[in-house]
């Protein structure tokens, strides 16, 4: 039996010495070289590069994709041709602020090299738009940015220096521009006003009849609130517990009547008393409503009484 080696496998006599020139395997990886031309190299370089840019670019080392610095410029052009760019920008949650603002915000264009942005310094500079109280940036492979958005809530009109401004629940401005549209929201007015007006709605809000009335709040003094109703009564409220004074009106309302008296005034100041200011041309006789009986307001502590001041 004859034993088979690699040259009687290659179908050579076995009786044959060696050859002079290349081998098999030699020939087999010159013909495969010969098939690689520039552009497949190009693609082979250029996907490790692409491989190792996206690890630099998870690893958060920024710095080396900045596209301040020349080399950072040619990494990041290099990845845009090899498809890494910005083809779409996804945003969710966004009412107020404008596309194009957010756009700006974060510098993007079609085509821009997607793993140069940096998702932090873009979602800071989102954040820092008006209307925009917190944002999330994320980039998605191969070519969408994906934005989410949660946006203030407009609270009241604050009037302060003779300025307009409309502010959220946190007090914060939000804008000063276009505040028709905002017209239905309570005016308030006042220095530090609107670290306030957030616990002044909720007070007013607990009394449902009287709120739809209230079209501005004056804070006074910094201490306590002075309420402004569409029929032109100005509401004194006073500094401590101003929720029971309110609903104490509240329940006089309901079982008196009092706003249709021709008033102009109602101080609820005093513990243990309505005090009323009726207006000028009305005083033709003693006012009737000196005599209105009030129930004791027990959250107060105290009984009230209706006191009538002409001017």
């Amino acid at each position: 039996m004859r034993r088979l080696t690699p040259a009687a496998a290659a179908g050579r006599p076995l009786n044959q010495g060696p050859r002079s020139g290349p081998s098999d395997a030699q020939l087999l990886m010159k013909r495969r070289l010969a098939r690689w031309t520039p552009r497949h190299v190009g693609r082979l370089v250029g996907g490790f590069l692409v491989a190792a840019l996206v690890g630099i670019a998870v690893a958060g080392t920024a710095n080396l994709l900045s596209r301040h610095s020349a080399l950072g410029r040619v990494a990041l052009a290099t990845t845009a041709e090899l498809g890494l760019s910005v083809q779409s920008v996804e945003v969710e949650g966004r009412v107020m602020t404008a596309p194009a603002d957010i756009l700006k915000a974060i510098g993007v264009e079609r085509g821009t090299p997607i793993l140069g942005i940096n998702p932090a310094q873009a979602k800071n500079r989102i954040e820092g738009l008006p209307w925009v109280r917190a944002a999330t940036v994320e980039r998605r492979l191969p070519g969408t940015i994906r934005i989410h958005l949660t946006e203030r809530q407009p609270l009241a009109l604050w009037q302060y220096h003779g300025q307009m401004m409309l502010i959220d629940h946190e007090g914060v401005i939000v804008t000063t521009e276009n505040l028709g549209r905002f017209a239905s929201l309570l005016l308030v007015v006042g220095e530090n006003a609107p670290n306030h007006t957030t616990d002044l709605l909720a007070l007013l809000d607990r009394e449902p009849t009287l709120v739809k009335q209230a079209q501005s709040a004056v804070w006074v003094a910094n201490r306590r609130w002075d309420i402004h109703l569409a029929n032109g009564i100005n509401v004194m409220l006073p500094e401590a517990d101003p929720a029971a004074a309110w609903s104490h009106l509240a329940r006089v309302e309901r079982d008196h009547g009092l706003m249709a008296r021709k008033i102009d005034l109602i101080d609820l100041r005093l513990p243990d008393r309505v005090v009323v200011h009726v207006i000028p041309d009305a005083v033709k006789a003693p006012t009737k409503i000196a005599k209105i009986p009030v129930k004791p307001a027990k959250a107060r502590g105290h009984h009230a009484k209706a006191v009538a001041r002409p001017a």
